[in-house]
This record gives structure tokens, C-alpha cells and sequence, in this order.
């Protein structure tokens, strides 16, 4: 059962989670201006990893035929044998019923909008397929958790999460775009719309990098619109050189540190970025206090 177990949490890549649940984390203490109830942010948990394993558990059913034929994903257990395909629908099953069930003890707008989102990281596993922006909806994907848990605190929706959201939606592209970069022959050879097959990687990389000019200007909108202190502003601006090694680490003649570049800069910088925030407004929140 362990050995089961650690199977299954390595195909839907358990440990990405990390993208997505510190944004709405830092949408969560912005939110509550400190800490979270304890039981919103133990449901808001929830719903973020039953709404991911779902999603991921899906996609590794959806591309199983491109798995099987790509050499890069050739060795995931779903395509060796180690992993029943009625097992990830088991895992799929469960994390929704958790995803709704999070939903609905959060609040009634939470709940009604639950299966849209659903829907969405549902829909993304097809986008590839037959458009070339499949990295900017993924993105959005991603963008929905910060929007999601302000309305959990709050239960409305403001501006500031819809625009936490949208620099999720780039900055999720651009490193998207550059992990896309290792498929590009593959995609070409299979039809699959990507915007390094499309183009090419370095025009493709270029992209990836305007993504995240936007995404650091989006941020700052955020923290202004949120009124955020100089200590998240400062996180903002230290993080630039994660942004910078990522970008450096990949090039269009060299794409071999594109996978590992890309998850340990995105995986350090959205944690990162919401301890700064969560210091911030817990700073503030306790000046106030005083």
C-alpha cells in the first residue's frame, strides 16, 4: 500500500501543488488582514489539493496515448503497467467528492462556483490539442485559487485577487512555455499546438519572458491595490533574481535544465512570495493591534 501510494503521488506529481497553494495562501491572509480562521484556511487547504489531484489525475488519463509515445513520459507508471488506469479514476473521484465537500463548508458562493472550476482544470488537458494558447488557460487555471480563496474568507469577489490571479495566469505561461520547450519536435510530429512548436524556442522563450515582466508588474499592482507594506514590495523585488536564474538557466541551444530550472524557480517563488505577504499583513495586522 505504500509503495502504492508513492506511486500514485509521483504521477499526479503531488509535490507541484506548491504552484498554485501558496498564491492562495498569500489571497487568504490579504484577505482575513492576518490570520485566517483556522477552519477556512484547514478548507481552503482541502479544496486546493482535492481540486488539484483531480485535475492532475485527469490529465495523466487524457494524454496517456501522447505519454505512451513520447520518449520523455514514456516511463510514468501509467504507461509501464505500475498504474491501473481505474486507480487514478478512484483518486480522481475521491479528490473531488473532498473538493466539493471543502467547497460547500467554506460558503455558499464557494460551492456554486465549484464545478466551473472544476470544469476548467478538467478542459485544460484538451486545450493543447487544437490551440496554441494552452499555457495562458492553464494559467488561468492556476489563477483561479487565489480568486478562489478571497471569496472563501470573504465570500465576494474584489478586484485585488482577480488581479493576484492574473499574474498567476502569466507567470504559470512563462514557465509553461520554457517546460514546453523540451517537446517541441514531438508536438510538431503529433499536431499538437504549443507556442515553442509553433514558433520556435527562442522566440518562444522571449515570450516566456515578457510573461514575467507582466507578472512582477501585475504583482506589484496587487500589493498596491491591497495596500501592502514596503515588506511585500520588498519580497516582490527580491525574487527578481529567481526570475532571472530560471531565464538564464534555459537556452534555445541548451533546453537540458528546463524542467528542473523551471519547477525550483516557480516552486521557490510562490512560496517565498507568500511568506512575504503573510509577514506583511500579520505585521500590520499586529501594529493595528498595539
Amino acid at each position: 500500500m505504500i509503495r502504492s501510494l508513492a506511486i500514485l503521488l509521483k504521477t499526479i506529481r503531488f509535490e507541484h501543488t506548491v504552484f498554485a497553494l501558496p498564491f492562495a495562501l498569500t489571497s487568504a491572509f490579504v484577505a482575513s488582514r492576518g490570520w485566517p480562521r483556522p477552519w477556512t484556511l484547514l478548507w481552503i487547504l482541502a479544496a486546493m489539493v482535492g481540486a488539484r489531484t483531480a485535475a492532475m489525475a485527469f490529465n495523466r488519463i487524457a494524454d496517456l496515448p501522447y505519454d505512451r509515445a513520447n520518449p520523455r513520459t514514456a516511463r510514468r507508471a501509467l504507461v509501464t503497467g505500475e498504474l491501473k488506469t481505474r486507480q487514478l479514476w478512484a483518486l480522481l473521484l475521491a479528490s473531488a467528492a473532498l473538493y466539493f465537500l471543502a467547497a460547500g463548508l467554506l460558503n455558499l458562493l464557494v460551492l456554486a462556483l465549484s464545478p466551473f472550476a472544476l470544469a476548467a482544470l478538467f478542459g485544460y488537458s484538451y486545450t493543447k490539442r487544437f490551440t496554441v494558447w494552452t499555457h495562458w488557460i492553464l494559467g488561468l487555471c492556476l489563477g483561479l485559487a487565489p480568486v478562489g480563496a478571497w471569496i472563501a474568507v470573504t465570500a465576494r469577489l474584489d478586484l485585488p485577487p482577480v488581479i493576484l490571479g492574473l499574474a498567476v495566469a502569466v507567470w504559470t505561461a512563462g514557465f509553461d512555455i520554457i517546460y514546453a520547450c523540451q517537446d517541441i519536435e514531438f508536438d510538431r510530429e503529433h499536431h499538437l499546438f504549443s507556442l515553442p512548436a509553433r514558433w520556435d524556442a527562442r522566440r518562444a522563450l522571449v515570450v516566456s519572458t515578457a510573461n514575467h515582466v507582466v507578472a512582477f508588474w501585475l504583482l506589484a499592482l496587487f500589493g498596491q491595490l491591497s495596500r501592502l507594506g514596503a515588506l511585500y514590495l520588498a519580497g516582490v523585488v527580491l525574487l527578481i533574481p529567481v526570475a532571472w536564474y530560471e531565464h538564464h538557466a534555459v537556452r534555445p541551444d541548451d533546453l537540458s535544465r528546463a524542467e528542473i530550472a523551471s519547477f525550483f524557480a516557480n516552486g521557490l517563488f510562490s512560496v517565498a512570495l507568500s511568506l512575504f505577504a503573510a509577514a506583511d499583513v500579520i505585521l500590520l495586522s499586529s501594529r493595528l493591534g498595539t
